[in-house]
């Protein structure tokens, strides 16, 4: 062999890359942690256009790479590792090897408040003992790359904090190691009581608002089918027109379903992509979904049974996930789902669930849901009816609970009043938000005009010469530009009814100004001082919760569960909308509750929830001003009225 040709080899090889072992060695100063060490080390600030160093520099953009650095160097398996970094510089995340977002937000994501990080597609990390220290099992390494702001080279744009966020371990303050390095030892909390069984392959379920299970009942060599199951546990959240989504990690897509569907069915990803040259022989006209993150949407009640599309347990109720404390058998959504798998996945054992999680509804609660966790396998009444259980190949739990995302806004609202004072308190103004140019024609920050009580019946917008008429009347100031709408959906007055040495009463009255109609409605007041004089309601089903806070739930009588949407008036050229409503008294006895006084307040919510959604409520009770003689009243809502006319022509 000829030394050129050889010369000609070496160089070959030496641009071949090694992968005898893509981790890298620890830090010197994990060898004297004897728990689980983290790392955050900073490794390359890149300035990005536009240039804008001289006229906004807190605003410049720069590209940042950093690597996330796990190891376990304790004497006990890590499952299911999750770490914090305390983003502070405004990050976009763009991309993470080898970890997910835990909140189940898709990449790239806004992170500049810190977000939890969970292991994908490794989950685990096993000790040195049981892999006589074999790194690529013991820790795991993560390269972020993003964009910060604000944070110039010689500057190192490094979190507030890093720390371990499994339950059961403590971490102390990390330290700098030069400016580039934060490091942390976190230990095993001698104080935490754990529900994880040492030695158990599985992690134990948790508890959520909101659970999903994915269970593998069928494997393939290239497809497998799924089972999900969607529980709430919650005894005041609920949802409505459920959309399920996720991030496929390794090309699957959808092949069939039965129980739900895709909201988008197209296959034109599969035909044009990887899948469509792998299987060649498919027939891609029958694929439902190839979208990497697909939308699923529940069937209507009429394909419960359809052989094809139905036929499931728990499926096909048009989206509608109701708390367990109304209907405990309409409480979970269940639907099947063939996915097929592309290479180098094609065997019966390689499964991997779909990772970033999100659900959402119409007028629900806002759910953040956590990362897939392996649990020990499922196991369903046989569909023989043998009486023996049939069990899952392999199952993975996801819990979503309710939280509230800054900024967000309420989609209902509560208005107060009361027989000793003869105006309402309507909700805030934009208590649901604004337009961006309603403070063009409106004030989004003055307080809402009181209102006479017939105003309620009215929309927002056609309230304005009833709300001037009554301010005339009680000569009161009105700003200019007046106070904008609270553009609320739905809306309930909350009325304090009468009051006397026993007991008391208020009226709950709910309006309904969307164009939705809510079938099986809920609502929920917490009375903080109130709840245990809670006697009955006359024309809903009221009660007062279990294990929540002194809250009473209330819903509509058997037929009377139906709360209308918004409709036109008798002559819609000029009469307002009418919306849908539903009333009821609700008493209570001072017996259970002395000391109580309604008219300082104690007669009021200090929450409401509608639909599991958390309703706005006004600032400010009804002020006292004594017992109000009839003719009086009269002549007051007479006025108005008159005046309200004459301005209307």
């Amino acid at each position: 062999m000829g030394v050129d040709l050889i010369f000609n080899l070496l160089l070959i090889f030496a641009t071949i890359p090694i992968s005898i072992s893509q981790t890298q060695a620890p830090s010197p100063a994990a060898d004297s942690c004897n728990g689980i060490f983290v790392s955050y080390a900073h490794t390359k600030t890149t300035q990005l256009p536009p240039d804008i160093t001289k006229s906004d520099p807190t605003h410049q953009p720069y590209r940042f790479e950093s690597t996330l650095t796990i190891l376990n160097n304790g004497l006990n398996e890590l499952k299911s590792w999750r770490v914090f970094v305390g983003f502070q510089h405004d990050e976009l995340l763009v991309s993470a090897s080898n970890a997910v977002l835990a909140d189940g937000t898709s990449l790239p994501a806004k992170v500049g408040n810190g977000t939890f990080f969970a292991g994908y597609p490794a989950t685990d990390l096993k000790t040195a003992v049981e892999t006589a220290g074999d790194l690529t099992q013991m820790q795991v390494q993560i390269d972020l790359l993003g964009t910060q702001f604000g944070v110039a080279d010689p500057d190192v744009p490094m979190p507030s904090n890093i720390s371990l966020a499994n339950d059961g371990f403590v971490c102390p303050k990390p330290t700098m190691q030069g400016k580039n390095e934060m490091q942390v030892c976190c230990t095993d909390d001698p104080n935490s009581v754990s529900n994880v069984t040492l030695g158990e392959e599985f992690l134990p379920r948790q508890d959520g608002d909101l659970t999903i299970m994915y269970d593998v009942i069928r494997t393939y060599e290239s497809n497998y089918w799924a089972q999900v199951t969607i529980s709430n546990h919650n005894p005041i959240g609920r949802l409505d027109n459920w959309q399920l989504s996720w991030d496929w990690m390794n090309d699957e897509f959808i092949y069939a379903m039965k129980g739900a569907y895709p909201y988008v069915v197209d296959s034109s990803d599969c035909i044009f992509g990887k899948q469509g040259q792998h299987y060649q022989n498919l027939d891609f006209s029958n694929v439902l979904n190839c979208e990497r993150r697909p939308t699923i949407i529940d069937l209507p009640l009429t394909k419960a049974n359809d052989s094809n599309l139905g036929l499931i347990p728990f499926c096909c109720r048009n989206g509608t996930i109701l708390p367990p404390s109304m209907d405990p058998s309409k409480s979970s959504s269940v639907f099947q789902i063939n996915v097929f798998k592309m290479p180098p996945d094609l065997n019966r054992s390689q499964l991997s669930p779909p990772q970033n999680w999100g659900i959402n509804g119409t007028l629900n609660p806002d759910y953040k849901c956590g990362p897939p966790v392996r649990v020990s396998p499922s196991q369903f009444p046989d569909p023989s009816g043998l009486p023996s259980d049939s069990t899952a190949v392999a199952s993975w739990q996801v819990v979503c609970n309710i939280t509230q995302p800054k900024g967000a806004s309420p989609r209902c609202c509560v208005s107060f009043s009361a027989y000793y004072n003869d105006s309402v308190i309507p909700c805030k103004t934009c208590a649901c938000g604004c337009t961006s140019n309603s403070d063009r024609t409106c004030s989004t920050t003055d307080s809402a005009l009181l209102l006479p009580p017939e105003a309620l019946l009215v929309p927002f917008e056609n309230r304005t010469a009833m709300a001037l008429a009554w301010a005339a009347l009680k000569h009161r100031t009105v700003p200019n530009p007046m106070p904008c709408g609270d553009n609320c959906g739905v809306s309930l007055n909350w009325h304090v009814y009468t009051d006397y040495s026993n007991g008391w009463s208020a009226r709950v009255t709910l309006f309904n100004w969307d164009e939705t109609n809510f079938a099986d409605w809920f609502a929920a007041v917490q009375m903080d001082k109130a709840a245990p004089g809670f006697e009955k309601m006359y024309s809903f089903n009221g009660t007062v919760l279990d294990g929540v806070n002194n809250t009473i739930f209330m819903q509509g009588n058997p037929g009377l569960n139906y709360l209308v949407a918004e409709t036109n008036g008798t002559n819609p050229q000029k009469d307002p909308r009418v919306p849908g409503k539903q009333q009821s008294v609700i008493s209570f006895k001072k017996k259970d509750t002395p000391g109580i006084n309604v008219a300082a307040g104690d007669g009021f919510p200090t929450k409401v929830f509608f639909n599991g959604e958390e309703c706005s409520l006004p600032s400010v009770f009804p002020t006292s001003n004594g017992h109000r003689k009839g003719s009086a009243t009269t002549f007051s809502v007479l006025l108005v009225a008159v005046v309200f006319m004459l301005m209307q022509r």
